[in-house]
């Protein structure tokens, strides 16, 4: 790459992420303070990203890899979200703000994977050259939290601003996207079947006990996951931290540091004691928000913010290289984009519906709740998956290093 191609796609990735990060992360506490939306409205409103991951490749099968260059997609998809995340800043009521964030996420998540596309499209190695782009995506979520706290918008209820300047960046990103090196659609001419687009290749994958394993403990462990989106920012302000989502940041910096130690961990510790200790992680996490509060146990918040590195690496990113290995050359691709779809779409939906109605339910006031028993109970849920995950799976490289030899093939899907 050039260094002005590298820096357009640095660029590109900054504030896709930053875009996301700017009213995700604070979307909790607007909803509950700005709108008096309720635990179980909270929860359905995040989960409008389950809702775009399940979608997300539909428009990505369906249009970018046959019909347009993905930077023109990526363009216009930024440019209609600038505008309705101005209409969701102005949003009076629930009523009024949940049409849009649902039409938001529909049209953001299939961004998520064209920038992906453009940015691998102009790279020789992706293994040397992705992560040296895509860790700008990590600063934009970061940079964004760090403004938020600055601002002091949390405190001042302000929040209604995360989504005008929001919306500002998405606006500098649609028409960025216009400059981006052309990307043409790879699977142009080509008939795609629905089980294409969803990864349905894969799902003789399944016959295997160690995936099947694996897959159930994967949609299983989003469940907590939800929980730990769409509350953690209001629970955080309700027990009195300052400028939370810029301390919630340092999540990101505990994945960055994670991730570089990841090949570390990977040779010493194996595929089945990472994922344990990713889950692991996640009971640990909510034990401590459970008996973390803003006075002498504020370090258990701080602990339980920076396990997100733990988290999320040991977890999704070994669970991703895993995949990549089990499901071999034929089946890699489609069982990624199987696995994402059951996690980030079934399971976390499972997740968001599941958190209000708890929330909502240990309410111990207008404006308080019983945030020990509400944490503990994903915890539980995260101790319940570890030990059914460490009791069932084996990685047993000698019988399953390849084993979409003996699958059956797929049958043949509806071509579109």
């Amino acid at each position: 790459m050039t260094p002005a191609i590298r820096i357009k796609l640095s660029t590109m990735m900054f504030l896709e992420f930053f875009i996301w990060g700017a009213w995700f992360v604070t979307m909790g506490t607007y909803l509950i303070h700005n709108l008096h939306a309720t635990g179980e409205q909270n929860g359905t409103a995040y989960a409008t990203q389950a809702f775009g991951a399940i979608i997300a490749p539909f428009v990505i099968g369906l249009i970018a890899d046959k019909y347009f260059s993905a930077q023109k997609i990526l363009g216009v998809l930024h440019l209609i979200g600038a505008g309705l995340l101005y209409y969701e800043s102005t949003a009076p009521d629930f009523a009024t703000f949940f049409p849009g964030i649902l039409a938001y996420m529909i049209i953001y998540m299939p961004t998520l994977a064209l920038v992906n596309s453009v940015s691998f499209k102009q790279m020789k190695d992706p293994s040397k050259d992705f992560p040296l782009v895509r860790v700008f995506g990590t600063l934009g979520w970061m940079v964004a939290g760090f403004a938020i706290g600055w601002l002091n918008w949390e405190q001042t209820g302000s929040l209604a601003l995360t989504f005008k300047m929001a919306g500002g960046a998405s606006l500098i990103l649609g028409l960025l996207s216009f400059t981006l090196p052309d990307t043409p659609p790879g699977k142009k001419g080509q008939k795609t079947s629905i089980g294409d687009i969803m990864g349905l290749d894969s799902i003789g994958l399944l016959k295997k006990r160690s995936y099947l394993v694996f897959f159930l403990a994967s949609v299983a462990i989003c469940i907590p996951l939800a929980f730990y989106y769409n509350f953690t920012n209001p629970f955080l302000n309700e027990v009195g931290m300052k400028r939370a989502a810029a301390v919630q940041g340092l999540g990101q910096f505990s994945e960055l540091f994670f991730m570089a130690a990841m090949p570390f961990f990977f040779v010493r510790l194996g595929v089945k004691k990472m994922l344990a200790l990713g889950m692991l992680a996640w009971a640990l996490r909510y034990v401590c928000f459970a008996y973390g509060d803003a006075g002498a146990n504020y370090w258990m918040l701080i602990v339980g913010i920076v396990l997100h590195g733990i988290c999320y690496d040991f977890f999704f990113v070994t669970g991703q290289i895993y995949t990549d290995r089990f499901a071999g050359e034929r089946f890699k691709s489609a069982a990624q984009g199987f696995i994402t779809l059951a996690t980030y779409g079934l399971g976390m939906m499972i997740g968001y519906y599941m958190s209000g109605p708890i929330v909502d339910h240990w309410k111990t006031s207008a404006t308080t709740h019983n945030w020990t028993t509400i944490w503990l109970i994903p915890g539980g849920i995260a101790v319940v998956v570890m030990i059914f995950f460490l009791l069932f799976f084996t990685d047993k490289k000698h019988t399953e290093e390849q084993p979409g030899l003996d699958i059956e093939e797929p049958s043949p899907g509806v071509e579109i």
